[in-house]
């Protein structure tokens, strides 16, 4: 994690990029440390949300290269099962994209949304939207918690 810091903005896209990943590592203590550094609370969060994005869209890419097939074979789930859930998805079709953020499941929800093939701009729109929140509540929490240090 030190490496990550010491790199400034790169480091901070690349754990972030990472974290998006099926990668364990959470980007959000590089984020806290360089704005508690100083560095520029805007960039900060840019790098921060473009590097997560990236990392979901290359989750979404691993999930298209999936095949039912596959599935079939080597885990032992039924085509009419991966139907019934194909069903849910489509129901929430690239919306549930915006949850990519969230920790332990978020990861897997990009890489079904590829898998799926849900339409690919609505869930890079819908995922950045989620990757912008993620950031900018994380951004806030330190600035409070910051709220209670005399600098």
């Amino acid at each position: 994690m030190e490496s990550f810091i010491e790199w400034g903005y790169l480091g901070l896209f690349l754990s972030s990029f990472l974290a998006a990943t099926i990668v364990p590592l959470s980007s959000e203590l590089v984020l806290s440390v360089l704005i508690i550094k100083g560095y520029d609370f805007g960039f900060t969060l840019f790098i921060a949300t473009i590097g997560n994005w990236a990392g979901g869209l290359s989750s979404y890419y691993i999930g298209r290269l999936g095949k039912w097939s596959t599935l079939e074979r080597y885990f032992k789930v039924k085509k009419d099962k991966i139907y019934k859930f194909k069903i849910k998805i489509d129901k929430w079709g690239s919306v549930l994209a915006f949850f990519s953020w969230l920790p332990i499941f978020g990861d897997p929800i990009a890489v079904s949304l590829g898998f799926f093939r849900t339409n690919y701009i609505l869930f890079a729109i819908w995922m950045l939207l989620g990757k912008i929140f993620r950031y900018i509540v994380w951004a806030i929490i330190t600035y409070w918690g910051l709220s209670f240090f005399d600098f």
